[in-house]
């Protein structure tokens, strides 16, 4: 197959970073596979792995005219036979576009926590958690679940004291990392919590704690790691900023926090993990929470809006599981054990060709008006969205933001 793979941004990310996970992997299954996308860190990645890289135009609204026809282009002269949009604006880049225009079957990936509503019930669509399979099959009978994928091959299990060293951290001080993006939707309330929470640790017996990552929230994060670090004297807080490969911290960690794609990527270095979620909810992965996060994703929502409430949580659950070696030796072993079993990128892989050749045979001709109803909901709601947002008062990252996930992942759709 010819496959064009649509990433919704190439900044660092989970949806994104798997994205070109599965590009490469679908390469290496013996497919053409080209990349097309706006410019970001994660170019670099795509070039160095040997795939094609096409730029797409940066947006004002969405769906994108100019997007589009520069999709088309590039599908047709790639002579593609399924585009690939990750999230909702390039999968209706790819619906309005190249299917639209050129017959050329699309389909879509949603790794955020709900489903856009006015994503055309048609569209064959993966999903990354079985709470919001469950959610949408009813009306979208060909979804399936996909859930982050994980080349434990090339995150695996490496040398943890060399990993310390490199980051300035003596060998014998215990480090808890956070791989996240700096954003206010979903992050920053448990990132405010760890440094708060290791900066309390800290005073008792030294630890460190190790953010990788970049974002809007920057400027936020960095003042209270200067605040925890001031009263400290030490650099208890340290930020590395966004890292093209991220994995000489998750090998540093003697405990992992995280939520989704980097909590599963903490697993696969054999790292105990705290799940990270909103509202003050933290949970350790171990035998008995595995259910629950199978089923929900790797996230949660807690029930305080209070942050100490958080803090309070995040403590008990760290403090006795740095005082106990063994401990951690066991969880890591078992996150490790979980990841290698159910997220392997090459089943993925294979599961998403499957679901390629499944569309492509499907696909017949279609009437142009049932295109009219999804595209005009869709441009209202971004219309409306950066209207509210020049305002203020509206998450930039809409579907994954606490309100969403707490209504429901679907409504009327066209």
């Amino acid at each position: 197959m010819r496959i064009v793979v649509y990433p919704h941004s190439m900044e660092f990310g989970g949806s994104q970073s798997n994205a070109v996970d599965l590009a490469t992997a679908l390469r290496d299954r013996g497919h053409e596979v080209l990349v097309f996308s706006p410019p970001g860190a994660l170019v670099g990645l795509v070039t160095e792995r040997g795939l094609r890289h096409e730029p797409a135009p940066r947006p004002r609204l969405r769906p994108s005219p100019t997007v589009m026809h520069r999709l088309c282009d590039v599908a047709d002269e790639f002579n593609a036979d399924i585009v690939h949009g990750f999230e909702w604006p390039p999968a209706l880049e790819a619906v309005f576009g190249p299917e639209r225009r050129l017959r050329i079957p699309a389909v879509c990936t949603i790794m955020s926590m709900s489903v856009a509503p006015f994503l055309p019930r048609w569209l064959p669509l993966t999903v990354g958690t079985r709470k919001i399979l469950h959610s949408v099959i009813a009306e979208r009978p060909g979804t399936i679940l996909l859930e982050p994928p994980v080349d434990t091959e090339h995150d695996r299990p490496g040398d943890r004291d060399s990993a310390k060293q490199a980051l300035g951290i003596d060998p014998g001080t215990p480090v808890v990392t956070l791989v996240t993006r700096l954003a206010p939707e979903l992050k920053l309330e448990g990132i405010l919590a760890a440094i708060t929470v290791v900066g309390t640790l800290n005073a008792d017996r030294p630890v460190r704690l190790v953010i990788a990552g970049d974002g809007p929230a920057r400027a936020e994060v960095a003042a209270a790691a200067a605040r925890v670090n001031t009263a400290a004297g030490a650099q208890v807080v340290v930020l590395t900023g966004a890292l093209a490969d991220p994995r000489p911290v998750y090998d540093a960690a003697d405990v992992s926090l995280g939520m989704g794609g980097s909590a599963l990527r903490s697993m696969a270095f054999g790292k105990p993990v705290i799940v990270q979620g909103e509202r003050g909810f933290w949970r350790l992965l171990e035998p008995d929470s595995l259910p629950g996060f199978l089923d929900q994703g790797w996230f949660g929502i807690g029930d305080s809006a209070d942050p100490r409430a958080g803090e309070a949580t995040l403590e008990g659950i760290l403090r006795p599981l740095l005082a106990d070696p063994s401990r951690r030796v066991e969880l890591g072993g078992f996150a490790r054990h979980t990841v290698e079993s159910g997220n392997g990128l090459p089943a993925a892989a294979e599961r998403l060709e499957r679901f390629y050749v499944a569309t492509i045979h499907g696909a017949g001709r279609t009437s142009p008006t049932r295109f009219a109803r999804p595209y005009l909901a869709a441009a209202r709601y971004d219309l409306a969205r950066k209207i509210r947002r020049h305002l203020g008062g509206v998450p930039s990252d809409d579907f994954n933001s606490l309100p969403a996930l707490r209504g429901p992942a679907e409504r009327a759709t066209p």
